[in-house]
């Protein structure tokens, strides 16, 4: 199953009540191969009706987050929500509709293997620690931390919580917090892509090309 796939299947999925309420179902953007992958709680109004994710005010912020401290390009990185309709008047999510709709998210994480997940505010990095086997207390008390996802033999994802976007709307001093976990988060981008020039890369790229040449001799003599 591919990205495209798992998007049809939320546009016409039935499985909660918010397909009754819905404009579009909001399945998520980006590359299948992004290394970074935010998550929110559910769409919002504009979300709705776009039926693309973080739209509005709240995703305006958190793309000049992406742009501005990360020196990404929006579409460089997978945004989407554990919650893939909007719940009436931007309510929370309920327990119910996170357990229907979740599944579409654990697909979309299998298929792009990220490095890195941003838990945007509660809900979502209540859900993905849960699936991490982390304990969660408040999104206040866990933010700003790295944590480590052990998924299966040998594939590590780290998990950076911070506050939703909308909440710095709200709360305009949170907007330096989160500014200062953005910076934290360019930090880890920076380290993993210099480990891309170890020793043991430079070996492993010698090896492969010595073995294509061997492949290549060999194919000669044939």
């Amino acid at each position: 199953m591919d990205l495209e796939e798992i998007a049809k299947l939320v546009r016409s999925c039935t499985k909660c009540n918010l397909w009754k309420s819905r404009t579009n179902a909001v399945p998520g953007e980006g590359p299948s191969n992004a290394k970074i992958i935010f998550i929110g709680e559910a769409p919002g109004e504009n979300e709705d009706l776009e039926g693309r994710p973080f739209v509005g005010a709240a995703g305006k912020l958190l793309t000049k987050l992406i742009e501005e401290i990360l020196g990404l390009k929006r579409n460089e990185v997978f945004i989407t929500n554990v919650v893939k309709c909007r719940p009436p008047n931007n309510r929370d999510p309920t327990e119910e509709e996170i357990l229907a709709c979740s599944p579409y998210l654990d697909s979309q994480i299998e298929v792009i293997k990220p490095k890195i997940i941003v838990t945007l505010g509660k809900h979502s990095t209540s859900y993905i620690f849960s699936k991490a086997s982390i304990t969660f207390t408040s999104i206040s008390k866990v933010r700003g931390k790295w944590y480590v996802w052990k998924k299966g033999e040998g594939v590590e994802i780290k998990v950076f919580p911070t506050y939703h976007p909308a909440a710095a709307l709200y709360n305009p001093s949170l907007r330096k917090v989160l500014e200062e976990d953005f910076r934290k988060i360019r930090s880890e981008i920076r380290k993993e892509n210099s480990k891309g020039y170890t020793i043991e890369y430079f070996l492993g790229v010698q090896n492969r090309l010595r073995d294509k040449g061997e492949e290549g001799n060999s194919n000669g003599g044939k």
